[in-house]
């Protein structure tokens, strides 16, 4: 099943009035719960660490790779700062490669834009940017790791 296909197959699921909806292919099988105004997509395939979740308030799933822009909290974290959380279910990654150099790391000053890290979901590599200037105090995600809608991954003064 295609990227496009799911994305409207989400916006149909949605003005409908189905609690649920399981579609089920050779390798591929798709569930969509509604739950008080909540869509919960999960995604189940042949290959292992196939199962994703996500709010249908931001789906985040894109026909092509696109930045993404990080989602900050309103309320700082016990460190100083401010808490950057992951805009989208997915797989984070500090840098753009194995061979590569991490995006940003302790102590580095960032501007408004700037690609901060990489979060993978449904095989699309989508930039993070950051939404605001400042100075990197911690990475908190591990690089490599899934992470949640809205998990922290960065603090930011």
């Amino acid at each position: 099943m295609e990227i496009k296909e799911i994305q409207e197959l989400i916006k149909i699921f949605d003005k409908s009035n189905l609690g649920e909806l399981d579609i089920e292919q050779k390798d591929f099988k798709i569930t969509l719960k509604t739950k008080e105004k909540e869509t919960i997509l999960t995604t189940v395939s042949a290959a292992p660490v196939a199962v994703q979740s996500a709010p249908v308030a931001a789906p985040q799933v894109a026909a092509a790779p696109a930045p993404v822009p990080a989602v900050p909290a309103s309320a700082p974290a016990a460190d100083k700062g401010t808490v950057i959380k992951a805009p989208m279910v997915g797989t984070f990654y500090r840098s753009a490669g194995p061979d590569k150099p991490a995006f940003v790391k302790p102590g580095d000053k960032v501007k408004k834009g700037q690609v901060i890290c990489i979060i993978e979901a449904m095989k699309l590599f989508n930039e993070i940017e950051c939404e605001m200037d400042g100075t990197i105090v911690k990475v908190i995600a591990d690089d490599a790791s899934p992470v949640e809608f809205e998990q922290p991954l960065f603090i930011i003064e």
